[in-house]
């Protein structure tokens, strides 16, 4: 399968940012792209920096006028296009929810993130419910896949979910960058870690894994703290998390990936580690954590 991915660096305009995912979208499509991921929350900047009602605004119903416009890309591209929005369920009700189109632009199904941050600079918990419609693949005409968003991507029983349930892909749109006072050193472990623990879902389920993160730096609005530099650095992982593809990690980039769809059966039979899990064992994994 040839998969495109976008890293973008996002304005204020909505508008703005939804003509240059679209004009790329095109591009990838015209070289062959079969499957196109974008990132998380790339309609507008990131606005979990700050705690603030009026960014409810920018929330969208699904299905609505987000939808249609990238349905029509979709259709017009002939792609299957995963996209990650800010969902409108009800007033006071709202979701960071990934959608995914087919090739004829109706909508193949919808993830709504599990796990929800709240640290500084990423406020989430203030603006996002937890997801309710559980670790449910979304079939495509290109595939099954394990759709799941940035927080969701440090969790292995999320990605093992996803796997027991078919998924044949892993993909996580993603918004993760450094807070200026980190050091250089902390900066780069945090995005080294982040990396290990995706390729490590990758080996532990025999999937291939796509992680698309933004780029470039988004000021804080209150100017508490020094804005985000989001790290790019998007990649492509094979099922033994062997890299396909890393992006740079301070540009813009769009790129087009070979991913052998069949490789990640035969691994499973070189390391069948579902066959190996102890599953009369793993009861108390539900708990939030083991006291006596």
């Amino acid at each position: 399968m040839k998969v495109g991915i976008i890293q973008q660096h996002n304005t204020p305009s909505v508008a703005d940012n939804r003509r240059r995912l679209a004009e790329k979208i095109t591009s990838l499509a015209a070289q062959g792209a079969e499957l196109v991921v974008l990132q998380e929350l790339h309609d507008s900047l990131y606005f979990c920096q700050v705690e603030s009602v009026d960014n409810f605004d920018l929330a969208v119903p699904i299905p609505g006028e987000a939808t249609e416009f990238y349905s029509e890309v979709a259709r017009k591209c002939g792609i299957v296009l995963v996209t990650s929005l800010f969902e409108r369920r009800a007033p006071g009700l709202y979701h960071n929810t990934a959608v995914v189109f087919e090739k004829d632009g109706s909508m193949a199904g919808k993830y709504r993130k599990m796990h929800i941050p709240d640290d500084p600079a990423y406020y989430e918990k203030f603006y996002f419910t937890p997801g309710d419609i559980g670790f449910t693949p979304i079939d495509t005409s290109v595939g099954r896949l394990g759709v799941l968003v940035c927080w969701d991507q440090w969790y292995p029983e999320a990605a093992r979910l996803m796997a027991m349930a078919g998924a044949e892909l892993l993909i996580y749109p993603t918004a993760i960058g450094w807070e200026s006072s980190d050091t250089e050193a902390e900066k780069e472990r945090q995005r080294e870690a982040w990396i290990t623990v995706q390729r490590g879902h990758a080996v532990a389920n025999g999937l291939p894994v796509i992680t698309v993160n933004r780029v470039g730096h988004e000021p804080d609005p209150s100017q508490a703290t020094g804005g985000i530099l989001f790290w790019g650095s998007s990649f492509i992982a094979g099922p033994q998390g062997e890299f396909l593809y890393r992006a740079p990690d301070d540009s813009e980039t769009t790129a087009i990936i070979d991913i052998d769809m069949k490789r990640s059966e035969q691994v499973r039979r070189w390391w069948p580690f579902l066959r190996d899990r102890r599953i009369e064992e793993y009861g108390k994994i539900t708990r939030r954590y083991i006291d006596d």
